[in-house]
This record gives structure tokens, C-alpha cells and sequence, in this order.
């Protein structure tokens, strides 16, 4: 029922008629294991106009049903029907009870159940009986059911030292629903946590100017408060235990080829961060991948690192990845498939391994001072700390500007911050625009992380990175920085300009 109605038995989709015959479901399920009688079906389906034969009809929708559900299921229960409907084969009922044993955790086991609960919506509730009478207030019922798991889930968040990770997140849900100020009081919360006091209160300033305009209200008192309490730095609003949480990094790959080509990539992250290695194969793969999985497992041990492994079949492995990626709440996705759509849905990073294996040589990362950038540079510096190889930023050259600016400023910013919060110096390399110059720059790398462009989504690849994904130079990743804040960036550059490989300045 969270998202379009739908049963399924053996994972096969069963046929459910018409809209009016899934009404006649949606309305026992509403009610499951309890009589409803055929004049509450009536009403429910027709309102104060049914027609004449409703009762028949009724009893003809029943008969299509049983034959789908099973006679045992659906019972003749004067003066109606009844269904019967096991512990966790409704998907409400099992979000219900997650919900439920969440109120009764502390904040991390809290956070894993409500992520469990959210990731069973498939969409709206009831969407394809949108239009349906009865459905009306049942989906604003559920809906409202969904946004207090997904509060309590945010808060559980906050509560678990993940404020970095909700900023992005809670901007993009106060754009899409810009009156809830529950949403607003997080964010300023989470602002707050990450040491951005400015900009937290800020965030307070704009959520007043807009209710004020859009409704002529004033903020409620509880936003009111948390203003107050951040303008006197009051203690409640520190976290109860500021331990670091463990950084985790998921390597997803479509097939068990594709495994040790990733390990050789992420493995070297290990003495910083967990390893969660998950396979997509065949359903008759499964257990042959289970066990070699297993084997890697006992050799990374060998060599000092813990890691968690799975394998599992699924019809939509794209997603099934992103839900992983996002109920784990891992830093880093790094996978071998088209990663298109982790590209647009993954909350974390996520690096794509184009081409080729890791190999010794220097870590070469373009850097032009661009979103995607900062997270191919986290990387970079990540996996050349990790191995020892030299880490070179790479900047385009003047390339004919008349004020010879050229983008050696920017990378001496970059190298700067490297050095402060990674530890790791780089070496600035200027390279002529375009795929000519970074080939030749390439040559002898043992790794080369792009970032994605700003307007990937309007313009995907772009003519250079898809020409060196194309013909890879050296074992080649394309890096997303996901849409939580932290990493290295800074909120802004000490520098005006901003210096693309393919264009000069941009």
C-alpha cells in the first residue's frame, strides 16, 4: 500500500482488476482481519450513487479476487467480507511496527529502523486510487504517517552526530515543502552541529521572511526557541556524545568480475573507513557468490581489514544499490556499473571505476575549484595517503589569456587545504585544455579521478570526459559529490576564478 497497491506472491505480481475492484482491496486492507460489511464496501466504492447492483457487483469483484488471493484468504463474514492478512505481509503494518520499536531505541538503533520503515515506500500511498473518494484522506493519513517516521528519522540523525549529512538533505525537503517548520528547525539544528552558527540562524531569518509571506505568520515557538538557545550557544544543543562515527565505503559490483578490481581501489581506504562489499548476481549466482565473497572476506582479513560482504539478486539493481547506500549511511559508493543512477539519487559520494585496476604511479586528479571537483580531490587524496603514491593536482594552462592568469593559484589553494585537513601534499601540474593536454599529464599515472561537470545533468560527460572514458589513459574514475556538505571544500574560494580543463576559465 505504499505506493501503488500491489500484491505479489512468490515474487510474482498478481492481477488486481480494475480501480474499482482494487478499491474493494484497499478498503479490506485498510481494515484487515476485521468483517467490513457489503453496505461499507458500497458506500466506500460509490458514495451516495451507487448504482443498482452494487451488492452484485460487489460480490463479482469478491469471486475475481478470491481466485488471485486464495479462497482461505478472502472470507464471507456476514454481513461482508473479511481478509485475512499475516504479521509482516503488509508492508503498512511492517512500517508501522518499525516505527513503533523506533519510539522505544536509543538514537542509533532508532536511525536503522526508520530507515528500514522509509525504504518500504515505492512512492505516494495508494497512488493508482488517487482519484478515488474513499482513498482521499486514508493517503493524507499515510502520508502524514511518513513524514513523522522521516522527522523522527532526521532526528535520530542529528542525535547520532550526522549533521554534515542532513544539510543537503533538509534543503532540498524545505524547497519542496517550505511550511513545515519542523524541517526548518532541524536544519538550523544541523547548521549549528556543523559549526556554521551564521548560517543556522540565517536559515531562521529566511524561514520567517517567507512564512510571513506566504501566510502572514510569524515562526512557531519551537523555531523561535532554537533561536535563541543558538544566539546564546546554549549546551542542550551539543551532542550528548561527540565520538566520530565510523566512515564506511560500499563497493557495488554487477557480477563478481568486477570485485577484485574494486578491493584494488577501496582496500587501501581500509585503515580509515569500514569496507561493505555487495554483489549483484543471477538468482542461481547466489550462493556461489555468497562463498566467494566469503573467501575475500578471509584474505582482506589477512591483511588487516575488516570488511561486511553480501550478495543478493534483484530486479532493479540500480535502486536496490542506492537503498543500500542510503540505509547504511556510507560516505563513499564506488561501483563498476552504469552508474547512472547513482549518480542522480545516492546521498554519499560516488565514484565510478570507469576502466583498468589501480597500479603504482602517482594519483592525477583535474581540478578546476568545481562541486564534483572537491570530492574527486577527497578521494584522490585518500587513496594516495593510503598507498604513498604522489598526489598531482592538475590545472590548465594561461592557454593564450591575455593577463597570463592561469590556474596555479587555485591548485596552491587546494594544496593548502590538503595539507591542513589531509595531511597530503600535492604537487600542481599545468596541463594545455582539453583531452590532448590531460592524456599527456596522465601518462605513468597509477590513477586518474575526474570530477563530474556542474551541469552534468544538462549536458552529461561533456566531450572530455567522455572521450577519456572512452579511451582511458590510465585506470580511470568519474567522482559525484553527493549532496551532504563536508569533505574538503571550503564555502568558498580565496581565489575569483574557477579553471575548467575543456574551457579556460569558467
Amino acid at each position: 500500500m505504499l505506493g501503488p497497491l500491489d500484491a505479489v506472491e512468490d515474487d510474482r505480481p498478481l492481477a488486481l482488476g480494475g480501480a474499482k475492484q482494487r478499491g474493494l482491496l484497499a478498503v479490506l486492507l485498510l481494515h484487515a482481519n476485521q468483517a467490513v460489511s457489503s453496505d461499507r464496501l458500497i458506500d466506500q466504492l460509490w458514495g451516495e450513487s451507487p448504482p443498482a447492483t452494487a451488492g452484485k457487483i460487489v460480490q463479482v469483484y469478491v469471486s475475481r479476487l478470491r481466485k488471485q488471493l486464495g479462497e482461505a484468504r478472502l472470507l464471507t463474514r456476514p454481513p461482508g467480507y473479511l481478509l485475512r492478512v499475516d504479521p509482516g505481509e503488509l508492508d503498512l503494518a511492517r512500517f508501522e511496527r518499525l516505527v513503533a520499536e523506533a519510539r522505544e531505541e536509543d538514537a542509533a538503533a532508532a536511525g536503522a529502523k526508520l530507515r528500514a520503515a522509509l525504504a518500504l515506500w515505492r512512492g505516494p500511498p495508494l497512488a493508482d486510487l488517487a482519484y478515488e473518494r474513499f482513498a482521499q484522506p486514508e493517503i493524507v493519513r499515510l502520508e502524514e504517517l511518513r513524514w513523522a517516521a522521516l522527522e523522527l528519522r532526521i532526528d535520530a540523525d542529528l542525535a547520532t552526530g550526522r549533521a554534515p549529512e542532513l544539510v543537503g538533505e533538509l534543503e532540498s525537503l524545505i524547497a519542496a515543502h517550505p511550511l513545515r517548520e519542523r524541517l526548518r528547525a532541524q536544519l538550523m539544528l544541523a547548521l549549528y552541529r556543523c559549526s556554521r552558527q551564521a548560517e543556522a540562524l540565517e536559515a531562521y531569518r529566511r524561514a520567517r521572511s517567507e512564512l510571513a509571506e506566504g501566510l502572514g505568520l510569524e515562526p512557531g515557538d519551537e523555531l523561535r526557541r532554537l533561536e535563541q538557545a543558538i544566539l546564546r550557544h546554549d549546551p542542550e544543543l551539543a551532542l550528548a556524545d561527540e565520538a566520530p562515527r565510523e566512515r564506511s565505503v560500499l563497493l557495488a559490483s554487477r557480477g563478481l568480475a568486477g570485485v577484485d578490481a574494486l578491493l584494488e581501489l577501496a582496500a587501501p581506504l581500509a585503515t580509515a573507513h569500514e569496507l561493505v562489499v555487495a554483489c549483484v548476481v543471477a538468482p542461481e549466482e547466489l550462493g556461489s557468490a555468497t562463498a566467494a565473497l566469503a573467501e575475500r572476506r578471509e584474505g582482506l582479513r589477512g591483511r588487516g581489514i575488516v570488511a561486511r560482504t553480501a550478495a543478493f539478486s534483484s530486479p532493479a539493481p540500480d535502486e536496490d544499490v542506492v537503498r543500500l547506500a542510503a540505509r547504511d549511511g556510507v560516505d563513499l559508493l564506488v561501483t563498476d556499473g552504469e552508474a547512472s543512477a547513482a549518480f542522480e539519487q545516492a546521498p554519499c559520494d560516488v565514484a565510478w571505476l570507469v576502466a583498468g585496476t589501480l597500479r603504482s604511479g602517482p594519483v592525477l586528479v583535474p581540478f578546476g575549484g568545481g562541486y564534483h571537483d572537491w570530492a574527486a580531490l577527497e578521494l584522490g587524496a585518500w587513496i594516495a595517503r593510503a598507498t604513498g603514491a604522489p598526489l598531482r593536482l592538475v590545472g590548465a594552462t594561461a592557454n593564450g589569456r591575455g593577463d597570463g592568469r592561469d590556474a596555479s593559484r587555485l591548485l596552491a589553494d587546494a594544496s593548502l587545504i590538503l595539507q591542513r585537513t589531509a595531511a597530503v601534499v600535492a604537487e600542481p601540474l599545468l596541463a594545455a585544455p582539453g583531452r590532448s593536454g590531460l592524456r599527456a599529464a596522465a601518462e605513468g599515472a597509477g590513477l586518474l579521478v575526474l570530477g563530474l561537470s556542474d551541469r552534468w545533468r544538462q549536458d552529461g560527460l561533456g566531450r572530455t570526459r567522455a572521450e577519456l572514458v572512452d579511451d582511458p589513459p590510465a585506470p580511470t574514475v568519474l567522482v559525484r559529490r553527493g549532496p551532504r556538505p563536508g569533505g574538503l571544500a571550503p564555502r568558498e574560494t580565496a581565489t575569483r576564478f574557477g579553471w575548467s580543463l575543456t574551457a579556460g576559465v569558467t
